[in-house]
Protein backbone atom coordinates (compact mmCIF):
# COMPACT_ATOMS: atom_id res chain seq x y z
CA UNK A 1 0.00 0.00 0.00
CA UNK A 2 1.16 3.39 -1.17
CA UNK A 3 0.94 6.34 1.36
CA UNK A 4 -0.42 10.38 0.45
CA UNK A 5 -1.15 13.08 2.49
CA UNK A 6 -4.02 11.55 3.73
CA UNK A 7 -2.98 8.84 5.02
CA UNK A 8 -2.70 4.89 3.54
CA UNK A 9 -4.22 4.39 0.30
CA UNK A 10 -6.05 1.30 -0.23
CA UNK A 11 -5.67 0.00 -3.42
CA UNK A 12 -7.36 -3.38 -3.99
CA UNK A 13 -10.93 -4.36 -3.34
CA UNK A 14 -9.72 -6.90 -0.40
CA UNK A 15 -7.92 -4.03 1.14
CA UNK A 16 -10.77 -1.97 1.05
CA UNK A 17 -13.29 -4.43 2.41
CA UNK A 18 -10.45 -5.13 5.42
CA UNK A 19 -10.30 -1.55 6.23
CA UNK A 20 -13.88 -0.97 6.20
CA UNK A 21 -14.64 -3.94 8.11
CA UNK A 22 -11.89 -3.59 10.76
CA UNK A 23 -13.23 -0.07 11.42
CA UNK A 24 -16.60 -0.93 11.79
CA UNK A 25 -16.29 -3.79 14.17
CA UNK A 26 -13.26 -1.53 16.23
CA UNK A 27 -13.61 2.13 15.63
CA UNK A 28 -14.49 3.01 19.60
CA UNK A 29 -18.25 4.36 19.48
CA UNK A 30 -18.43 8.30 20.12
CA UNK A 31 -21.84 7.89 21.67
CA UNK A 32 -24.94 6.24 21.73
CA UNK A 33 -27.09 8.52 21.43
CA UNK A 34 -30.21 7.51 22.48
CA UNK A 35 -30.52 4.85 25.62
CA UNK A 36 -32.67 4.45 28.60
CA UNK A 37 -29.79 3.58 30.77
CA UNK A 38 -28.79 5.26 34.10
CA UNK A 39 -25.24 5.40 35.75
CA UNK A 40 -24.90 3.47 39.12
CA UNK A 41 -26.26 6.78 41.27
CA UNK A 42 -30.08 6.14 39.77
CA UNK A 43 -30.27 2.93 41.84
CA UNK A 44 -32.55 0.10 41.00
CA UNK A 45 -33.66 2.10 37.39
CA UNK A 46 -30.43 1.06 36.11
CA UNK A 47 -31.27 -2.52 34.89
CA UNK A 48 -28.57 -5.18 34.32
CA UNK A 49 -28.01 -8.83 34.45
CA UNK A 50 -29.53 -11.85 33.27
CA UNK A 51 -33.26 -11.74 34.67
CA UNK A 52 -33.35 -8.34 33.31
CA UNK A 53 -31.96 -8.86 29.80
CA UNK A 54 -34.51 -12.12 29.37
CA UNK A 55 -37.40 -10.23 30.77
CA UNK A 56 -36.72 -7.29 28.23
CA UNK A 57 -40.53 -6.79 26.61
CA UNK A 58 -39.08 -7.81 23.32
CA UNK A 59 -39.06 -11.23 24.77
CA UNK A 60 -42.35 -10.59 26.83
CA UNK A 61 -44.20 -9.84 24.02
CA UNK A 62 -42.33 -12.80 21.70
CA UNK A 63 -43.34 -15.35 25.21
CA UNK A 64 -47.03 -14.24 24.93
CA UNK A 65 -47.21 -15.07 21.39
CA UNK A 66 -45.71 -18.27 21.14
CA UNK A 67 -46.71 -20.39 24.27
CA UNK A 68 -50.21 -19.18 24.93
CA UNK A 69 -50.78 -21.57 27.98
CA UNK A 70 -49.71 -18.59 30.06
CA UNK A 71 -51.59 -15.57 29.72
CA UNK A 72 -49.87 -12.16 30.35
CA UNK A 73 -51.46 -11.75 33.80
CA UNK A 74 -50.44 -14.76 35.15
CA UNK A 75 -46.85 -14.18 33.66
CA UNK A 76 -46.94 -10.59 35.46
CA UNK A 77 -47.71 -11.75 38.54
CA UNK A 78 -44.84 -14.10 38.65
CA UNK A 79 -41.83 -12.63 40.45
CA UNK A 80 -39.10 -11.58 38.08
CA UNK A 81 -36.73 -14.53 38.36
CA UNK A 82 -39.56 -16.54 37.41
CA UNK A 83 -40.82 -14.62 34.70
CA UNK A 84 -36.68 -15.36 33.48
CA UNK A 85 -37.01 -18.92 33.62
CA UNK A 86 -40.55 -19.31 31.63
CA UNK A 87 -38.83 -17.11 28.93
CA UNK A 88 -36.03 -19.17 28.87
CA UNK A 89 -37.92 -22.14 28.80
CA UNK A 90 -40.20 -20.99 25.88
CA UNK A 91 -37.99 -19.25 23.91
CA UNK A 92 -34.46 -20.71 24.49
CA UNK A 93 -35.10 -24.30 25.28
CA UNK A 94 -38.46 -25.01 23.65
CA UNK A 95 -38.05 -23.36 20.09
CA UNK A 96 -34.10 -22.03 18.70
CA UNK A 97 -33.47 -18.51 20.18
CA UNK A 98 -33.26 -17.11 16.46
CA UNK A 99 -35.36 -13.88 16.84
CA UNK A 100 -33.11 -10.93 16.84
CA UNK A 101 -33.78 -10.24 20.66
CA UNK A 102 -33.68 -14.16 21.64
CA UNK A 103 -30.01 -13.95 19.52
CA UNK A 104 -29.48 -10.86 21.35
CA UNK A 105 -29.26 -12.10 24.88
CA UNK A 106 -26.74 -15.40 23.52
CA UNK A 107 -24.56 -12.60 22.30
CA UNK A 108 -24.26 -10.92 25.13
CA UNK A 109 -23.61 -14.40 27.21
CA UNK A 110 -20.41 -14.89 24.88
CA UNK A 111 -19.23 -11.71 25.09
CA UNK A 112 -18.98 -11.98 28.65
CA UNK A 113 -16.80 -15.28 28.10
CA UNK A 114 -19.90 -17.62 29.27
CA UNK A 115 -20.88 -21.31 27.67
CA UNK A 116 -24.08 -20.48 26.05
CA UNK A 117 -24.12 -24.17 24.75
CA UNK A 118 -24.48 -25.54 28.87
CA UNK A 119 -27.86 -23.70 28.92
CA UNK A 120 -27.13 -22.71 32.60
CA UNK A 121 -29.55 -20.48 34.00
CA UNK A 122 -27.83 -20.53 37.62
CA UNK A 123 -24.04 -20.13 36.01
CA UNK A 124 -25.12 -16.81 34.55
CA UNK A 125 -26.91 -15.40 37.59
CA UNK A 126 -23.86 -16.07 39.62
CA UNK A 127 -21.68 -14.50 36.96
CA UNK A 128 -23.62 -11.33 37.62
CA UNK A 129 -24.18 -11.78 41.01
CA UNK A 130 -20.13 -12.16 41.50
CA UNK A 131 -19.87 -8.66 40.11
CA UNK A 132 -20.85 -4.81 41.52
CA UNK A 133 -22.60 -2.51 39.26
CA UNK A 134 -19.69 0.06 39.13
CA UNK A 135 -17.57 -3.05 38.16
CA UNK A 136 -20.32 -4.60 35.38
CA UNK A 137 -20.41 -1.01 34.16
CA UNK A 138 -17.36 -0.70 33.28
CA UNK A 139 -16.91 -4.13 31.76
CA UNK A 140 -19.86 -3.19 29.41
CA UNK A 141 -18.65 -0.04 28.00
CA UNK A 142 -15.30 -1.73 27.54
CA UNK A 143 -16.77 -4.65 25.83
CA UNK A 144 -18.63 -2.36 23.48
CA UNK A 145 -15.75 -0.34 22.50
CA UNK A 146 -18.41 2.72 23.74
CA UNK A 147 -17.10 5.67 24.95
CA UNK A 148 -20.72 7.98 26.04
CA UNK A 149 -24.05 7.11 25.96
CA UNK A 150 -27.13 9.40 26.48
CA UNK A 151 -29.60 9.10 28.84
CA UNK A 152 -33.62 9.29 28.86
CA UNK A 153 -34.16 11.59 31.74
CA UNK A 154 -37.72 12.56 32.47
CA UNK A 155 -38.36 15.15 35.75
CA UNK A 156 -42.01 13.78 35.98
CA UNK A 157 -40.65 10.64 37.17
CA UNK A 158 -41.04 10.75 40.80
CA UNK A 159 -38.32 8.25 41.14
CA UNK A 160 -35.41 10.11 39.18
CA UNK A 161 -36.27 13.74 40.18
CA UNK A 162 -35.24 13.37 43.63
CA UNK A 163 -31.61 12.06 42.06
CA UNK A 164 -31.59 14.64 40.01
CA UNK A 165 -32.09 17.14 43.10
CA UNK A 166 -29.17 15.48 45.01
CA UNK A 167 -26.87 17.30 42.89
CA UNK A 168 -25.85 16.52 38.54
CA UNK A 169 -24.55 13.70 36.88
CA UNK A 170 -20.54 12.64 37.71
CA UNK A 171 -19.92 10.16 35.75
CA UNK A 172 -19.00 11.11 32.67
CA UNK A 173 -19.54 8.29 30.23
CA UNK A 174 -23.52 8.97 31.04
CA UNK A 175 -24.51 12.45 29.05
CA UNK A 176 -28.18 13.88 29.83
CA UNK A 177 -31.81 14.01 27.63
CA UNK A 178 -34.42 16.10 28.81
CA UNK A 179 -37.26 13.60 28.01
CA UNK A 180 -40.60 16.27 27.72
CA UNK A 181 -43.34 14.04 26.90
CA UNK A 182 -46.06 15.01 29.39
CA UNK A 183 -45.59 18.54 28.06
CA UNK A 184 -46.72 17.77 24.56
CA UNK A 185 -48.93 14.65 25.31
CA UNK A 186 -50.49 14.74 28.76
CA UNK A 187 -51.24 18.59 29.31
CA UNK A 188 -53.45 17.43 31.36
CA UNK A 189 -51.89 15.72 33.95
CA UNK A 190 -48.24 17.66 33.58
CA UNK A 191 -50.01 21.03 33.99
CA UNK A 192 -51.03 19.97 37.53
CA UNK A 193 -47.77 18.84 38.86
CA UNK A 194 -46.40 22.04 37.03
CA UNK A 195 -48.63 24.27 39.65
CA UNK A 196 -47.60 22.27 42.29
CA UNK A 197 -44.07 22.58 41.92
CA UNK A 198 -44.58 26.24 42.18
CA UNK A 199 -45.31 27.45 38.33
CA UNK A 200 -47.97 29.68 37.36
CA UNK A 201 -49.45 27.22 34.73
CA UNK A 202 -53.00 27.33 33.68
CA UNK A 203 -54.83 24.78 32.09
CA UNK A 204 -56.04 26.73 28.76
CA UNK A 205 -52.64 27.80 28.60
CA UNK A 206 -53.50 31.70 29.56
CA UNK A 207 -51.51 33.99 31.65
CA UNK A 208 -47.71 33.26 31.87
CA UNK A 209 -48.24 29.95 31.57
CA UNK A 210 -46.00 29.73 28.71
CA UNK A 211 -43.12 31.37 29.76
CA UNK A 212 -43.90 29.64 32.86
CA UNK A 213 -43.21 26.44 30.65
CA UNK A 214 -39.87 27.79 29.46
CA UNK A 215 -38.92 28.60 33.09
CA UNK A 216 -39.79 24.85 34.29
CA UNK A 217 -37.41 23.54 30.91
CA UNK A 218 -34.63 26.09 31.89
CA UNK A 219 -34.31 24.77 35.48
CA UNK A 220 -34.01 21.37 34.61
CA UNK A 221 -31.58 21.80 31.81
CA UNK A 222 -29.40 23.68 34.46
CA UNK A 223 -29.57 20.48 36.59
CA UNK A 224 -29.55 17.87 33.67
CA UNK A 225 -26.69 19.83 31.61
CA UNK A 226 -28.69 17.96 28.58
CA UNK A 227 -27.24 17.03 24.99
CA UNK A 228 -31.01 17.19 23.56
CA UNK A 229 -34.38 17.79 24.38
CA UNK A 230 -36.50 14.79 23.58
CA UNK A 231 -40.28 13.72 22.99
CA UNK A 232 -41.58 10.07 22.04
CA UNK A 233 -45.02 11.31 20.21
CA UNK A 234 -47.64 8.97 18.54
CA UNK A 235 -48.30 8.00 14.78
CA UNK A 236 -50.79 10.98 14.58
CA UNK A 237 -49.37 14.13 16.27
CA UNK A 238 -49.67 16.86 13.93
CA UNK A 239 -48.04 20.17 13.98
CA UNK A 240 -49.71 22.70 13.75
CA UNK A 241 -52.65 21.70 15.52
CA UNK A 242 -55.52 23.06 17.79
CA UNK A 243 -54.06 20.96 20.42
CA UNK A 244 -52.02 22.55 23.62
CA UNK A 245 -48.48 20.81 22.33
CA UNK A 246 -48.05 23.74 19.04
CA UNK A 247 -48.19 26.81 21.25
CA UNK A 248 -46.06 24.78 24.26
CA UNK A 249 -43.86 23.59 20.72
CA UNK A 250 -43.57 27.35 19.06
CA UNK A 251 -43.58 29.34 22.80
CA UNK A 252 -41.79 26.93 25.38
CA UNK A 253 -40.09 23.96 23.96
CA UNK A 254 -38.23 25.88 20.52
CA UNK A 255 -36.98 29.05 22.34
CA UNK A 256 -35.45 26.85 25.03
CA UNK A 257 -33.29 24.77 22.89
CA UNK A 258 -32.54 27.83 20.99
CA UNK A 259 -31.38 29.77 24.24
CA UNK A 260 -29.22 26.23 24.83
CA UNK A 261 -28.39 25.47 21.78
CA UNK A 262 -29.62 22.12 21.85
CA UNK A 263 -31.56 20.42 19.23
CA UNK A 264 -35.33 19.25 19.86
CA UNK A 265 -35.57 15.32 19.08
CA UNK A 266 -39.37 14.41 17.96
CA UNK A 267 -39.59 10.53 17.85
CA UNK A 268 -42.89 10.11 16.08
CA UNK A 269 -44.48 6.62 15.23
CA UNK A 270 -45.59 4.96 18.17
CA UNK A 271 -49.02 3.50 18.61
CA UNK A 272 -49.82 3.21 22.45
CA UNK A 273 -50.73 0.23 23.48
CA UNK A 274 -52.90 -2.26 20.72
CA UNK A 275 -52.47 -4.38 23.33
CA UNK A 276 -52.87 -3.44 26.79
CA UNK A 277 -52.49 -7.07 28.43
CA UNK A 278 -49.01 -7.03 27.63
CA UNK A 279 -48.39 -3.42 29.35
CA UNK A 280 -44.75 -2.17 28.04
CA UNK A 281 -44.75 -4.63 25.55
CA UNK A 282 -48.70 -3.99 24.11
CA UNK A 283 -47.26 -0.70 22.06
CA UNK A 284 -47.29 -0.82 18.07
CA UNK A 285 -46.37 1.00 14.96
CA UNK A 286 -47.95 3.54 12.81
CA UNK A 287 -46.97 5.94 10.08
CA UNK A 288 -46.70 9.43 10.62
CA UNK A 289 -47.19 12.18 8.41
CA UNK A 290 -43.62 13.68 7.33
CA UNK A 291 -44.89 17.10 6.57
CA UNK A 292 -45.00 17.49 10.44
CA UNK A 293 -41.68 17.25 10.64
CA UNK A 294 -41.19 19.15 7.30
CA UNK A 295 -43.56 22.55 8.67
CA UNK A 296 -41.23 21.61 12.28
CA UNK A 297 -37.85 22.44 10.43
CA UNK A 298 -39.09 24.96 7.83
CA UNK A 299 -41.05 27.06 10.63
CA UNK A 300 -38.03 27.49 13.16
CA UNK A 301 -34.88 27.56 10.63
CA UNK A 302 -32.95 28.67 13.39
CA UNK A 303 -33.63 25.43 15.95
CA UNK A 304 -32.23 21.99 15.29
CA UNK A 305 -34.32 18.94 14.97
CA UNK A 306 -32.87 15.63 15.41
CA UNK A 307 -35.33 12.84 14.13
CA UNK A 308 -36.39 9.70 14.44
CA UNK A 309 -39.61 7.60 12.62
CA UNK A 310 -40.43 4.41 13.87
CA UNK A 311 -42.40 3.14 10.74
CA UNK A 312 -39.87 1.76 7.70
CA UNK A 313 -42.52 3.51 5.65
CA UNK A 314 -41.71 6.86 6.52
CA UNK A 315 -37.79 6.27 5.94
CA UNK A 316 -37.81 7.70 2.27
CA UNK A 317 -39.75 10.58 3.36
CA UNK A 318 -37.31 11.20 6.22
CA UNK A 319 -34.50 11.19 4.09
CA UNK A 320 -35.65 12.92 1.61
CA UNK A 321 -36.86 15.82 4.02
CA UNK A 322 -33.29 16.15 5.37
CA UNK A 323 -32.18 17.02 2.23
CA UNK A 324 -34.17 19.33 2.36
CA UNK A 325 -33.26 20.77 5.66
CA UNK A 326 -30.10 21.19 7.05
CA UNK A 327 -31.52 21.78 10.73
CA UNK A 328 -32.66 17.95 10.46
CA UNK A 329 -30.81 15.11 11.32
CA UNK A 330 -32.17 11.34 10.75
CA UNK A 331 -30.62 9.52 13.42
CA UNK A 332 -30.92 5.69 14.75
CA UNK A 333 -33.01 2.64 13.83
CA UNK A 334 -35.60 2.94 16.29
CA UNK A 335 -37.06 0.01 18.05
CA UNK A 336 -39.06 -2.19 15.74
CA UNK A 337 -36.55 -0.89 13.05
CA UNK A 338 -33.46 -2.42 15.03
CA UNK A 339 -33.14 -5.50 13.28
CA UNK A 340 -30.46 -6.49 10.66
CA UNK A 341 -32.83 -6.61 7.63
CA UNK A 342 -33.76 -3.19 8.03
CA UNK A 343 -31.19 -1.18 8.99
CA UNK A 344 -29.59 -2.67 6.29
CA UNK A 345 -31.86 -1.31 4.01
CA UNK A 346 -31.92 2.28 6.18
CA UNK A 347 -28.41 2.74 6.13
CA UNK A 348 -28.11 2.09 2.42
CA UNK A 349 -31.62 4.53 1.55
CA UNK A 350 -29.64 7.08 3.99
CA UNK A 351 -26.10 6.27 2.63
CA UNK A 352 -27.52 7.28 -0.81
CA UNK A 353 -29.38 10.26 -0.34
CA UNK A 354 -27.45 11.85 2.76
CA UNK A 355 -23.96 11.02 2.32
CA UNK A 356 -22.87 10.61 5.75
CA UNK A 357 -24.61 13.55 7.57
CA UNK A 358 -27.03 11.00 9.59
CA UNK A 359 -26.01 9.14 13.06
CA UNK A 360 -26.94 5.59 11.68
CA UNK A 361 -27.75 3.47 14.66
CA UNK A 362 -28.67 3.91 18.66
CA UNK A 363 -29.25 1.29 20.65
CA UNK A 364 -32.11 2.56 22.76
CA UNK A 365 -30.91 -0.10 25.44
CA UNK A 366 -33.45 -0.68 28.40
CA UNK A 367 -30.66 -2.87 30.07
CA UNK A 368 -27.30 -1.98 30.30
CA UNK A 369 -26.18 -5.41 29.16
CA UNK A 370 -27.70 -4.66 25.56
CA UNK A 371 -25.12 -1.99 24.93
CA UNK A 372 -23.14 -5.04 24.25
CA UNK A 373 -25.14 -6.89 21.50
CA UNK A 374 -26.95 -4.73 19.95
CA UNK A 375 -23.39 -2.40 19.01
CA UNK A 376 -22.24 -5.46 18.06
CA UNK A 377 -24.94 -6.93 15.51
CA UNK A 378 -25.75 -3.16 14.48
CA UNK A 379 -21.75 -2.92 13.47
CA UNK A 380 -21.34 -5.74 11.46
CA UNK A 381 -25.02 -4.93 9.66
CA UNK A 382 -23.31 -1.88 9.01
CA UNK A 383 -20.43 -3.16 7.53
CA UNK A 384 -21.70 -5.53 5.25
CA UNK A 385 -23.52 -1.85 3.61
CA UNK A 386 -20.36 0.18 4.32
CA UNK A 387 -18.20 -2.50 2.20
CA UNK A 388 -20.58 -2.24 -1.08
CA UNK A 389 -20.92 1.58 -0.83
CA UNK A 390 -16.63 1.80 -0.59
CA UNK A 391 -16.23 -0.69 -3.31
CA UNK A 392 -18.73 1.24 -5.50
CA UNK A 393 -16.33 4.61 -5.10
CA UNK A 394 -13.43 2.63 -5.24
CA UNK A 395 -14.00 0.71 -8.57
CA UNK A 396 -14.81 4.68 -9.79
CA UNK A 397 -10.80 5.04 -9.23
CA UNK A 398 -11.12 7.39 -6.51
CA UNK A 399 -8.49 7.20 -3.84
CA UNK A 400 -9.86 5.56 -0.81
CA UNK A 401 -7.69 5.42 2.58
CA UNK A 402 -7.40 3.63 5.83
CA UNK A 403 -8.21 7.28 8.04
CA UNK A 404 -10.42 8.67 5.81
CA UNK A 405 -13.26 5.40 6.01
CA UNK A 406 -12.37 5.54 9.69
CA UNK A 407 -13.60 8.94 10.40
CA UNK A 408 -16.53 8.26 8.54
CA UNK A 409 -17.48 5.73 10.28
CA UNK A 410 -16.68 6.74 13.91
CA UNK A 411 -18.81 10.02 12.15
CA UNK A 412 -21.73 7.86 11.48
CA UNK A 413 -21.28 5.98 15.15
CA UNK A 414 -22.11 9.52 16.91
CA UNK A 415 -19.25 12.09 16.20
CA UNK A 416 -21.47 13.69 13.24
CA UNK A 417 -24.10 14.47 16.44
CA UNK A 418 -21.53 16.07 18.29
CA UNK A 419 -20.05 18.01 14.60
CA UNK A 420 -23.64 19.09 14.40
CA UNK A 421 -24.29 20.26 17.10
CA UNK A 422 -21.18 22.78 17.77
CA UNK A 423 -17.81 21.37 19.11
CA UNK A 424 -17.60 17.64 18.03
CA UNK A 425 -13.75 17.23 19.13
CA UNK A 426 -14.85 16.65 22.96
CA UNK A 427 -15.79 13.47 22.04
CA UNK A 428 -11.96 12.50 21.61
CA UNK A 429 -11.11 13.40 25.01
CA UNK A 430 -12.67 13.73 28.63
CA UNK A 431 -16.70 14.28 28.12
CA UNK A 432 -16.45 16.49 31.38
CA UNK A 433 -18.46 19.32 30.62
CA UNK A 434 -19.60 18.26 27.02
CA UNK A 435 -23.37 19.49 26.74
CA UNK A 436 -21.85 23.00 28.01
CA UNK A 437 -18.63 22.73 25.34
CA UNK A 438 -21.13 21.95 22.78
CA UNK A 439 -23.16 25.43 23.19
Amino acid sequence: MSVDENGTVLESKSAVRNAVEHACLNVALPVDVHTHLYSARFGDLLLWGFDELVTYHYLIAEVCRTNRSVSPDEFYAMSKSEQAEHIWQSLFIDESPISEARRGVLTCLEAYGLDVESRNIEEYREFFASTTVEEHIDRVFETANCERVVMTNDPFDDQERPVWDAGPEDDDRFLAALRIDPLLVTWHDAQPRLEQWGYEVHMDLGGPTLDEIRRFLMDWSERMDPVYMAASLGFNFQYPDEHPSTPILDQAIIPACKELGIPFAPMIGVKRQVNPSLRLAGDAVGKCDIGMVERLCRHNPDCDFFVTLLSRENQHELCVAARKFPNLMPFGCWWFLNDPSIIDEITRERLELLGNSFVAQHSDCRVLDQLVYKWEHSRRTIARVLIDKYLDLHATGWRLTREQIEEDIRGLFGQNFLDWTGNGGVSRGPAEGIAKAMR
